[in-house]
């Protein structure tokens, strides 16, 4: 009999550890259109909470073409503490033409390369916010119009997975920047201004992350 409650004992052990909920830091993706800041807005965040940045910033479309991911930034506000995983996805788009590289005086050679893999990141993105996230940051573009077609089916699968999303309407710098548009077009959902290049509002964003992320 002592074997056998031993072997219990030991069985309920293992049990317990494999269904006892995870309390490791949230995932936490950060996703949106294509130039709507989200790499600027997540090393902002990764900057202010553990000193480096995630990836290279720039203004030529699709230059985050495969996520990235930044461990365990502890963000501390009001007395409480949330940590998480920043995964910054590339942006998300229905269609990726090489011809937008050209633009920025890109060689085609190297523009089909971009475009290849910025298709491939899209895939990955997806995959991300189907299976590995537990929570979404989603940014916009506070002067360009969000009723677009990737803006809508981003939002509604983010719906039915029922995950936590903060809408942030970046870029609120801009002479044609507007908060309320952005709002308007998703109401179900908070939507916080900021200008993640200029680090406006940044009290305001670390506030609503640990409430809805911690």
């Amino acid at each position: 009999m002592g074997l056998l409650t031993e072997l219990r004992s030991s069985i309920s052990r293992v049990t317990s550890k494999l269904f006892a909920p995870d309390q490791g830091p949230k995932r936490i993706g950060i996703y949106g259109p294509p130039n709507a800041g989200k790499t600027t807005l997540a090393n902002r965040i990764a900057r202010d909470w553990t000193g480096d940045a995630i990836g290279p910033e720039s203004h030529v479309p699709h230059e985050t073409r495969r996520a990235r991911r930044k461990e365990n930034v502890e963000i501390e506000r009001n007395g409480k503490s949330v940590t998480i995983d920043i995964v910054d996805t590339p942006g998300v788009t229905t269609k990726v033409d090489y011809k937008e590289f050209l633009e920025h005086d890109i060689e085609k050679e190297d523009a089909v390369r971009r475009s290849r893999e910025a298709t491939e990141g899209v895939a990955e993105a997806m995959h991300w916010l189907r299976e590995d996230v537990d929570g979404v940051i989603y940014v916009l573009d506070s002067a360009a119009d969000p009723f677009t077609q990737v803006n809508t089916m981003l939002i509604g699968i983010i719906e039915s997975k029922d995950l936590p999303v903060l809408i942030f309407a970046n870029k609120t710098d801009l002479e044609e920047s507007s908060v309320q548009q952005i709002a308007n077009a998703f109401p179900q959902h908070e939507t916080v201004p900021l200008s993640a290049l200029e680090g406006d509002n940044m009290d305001e964003v670390y506030d609503k992350i640990a409430e809805y992320f911690g």
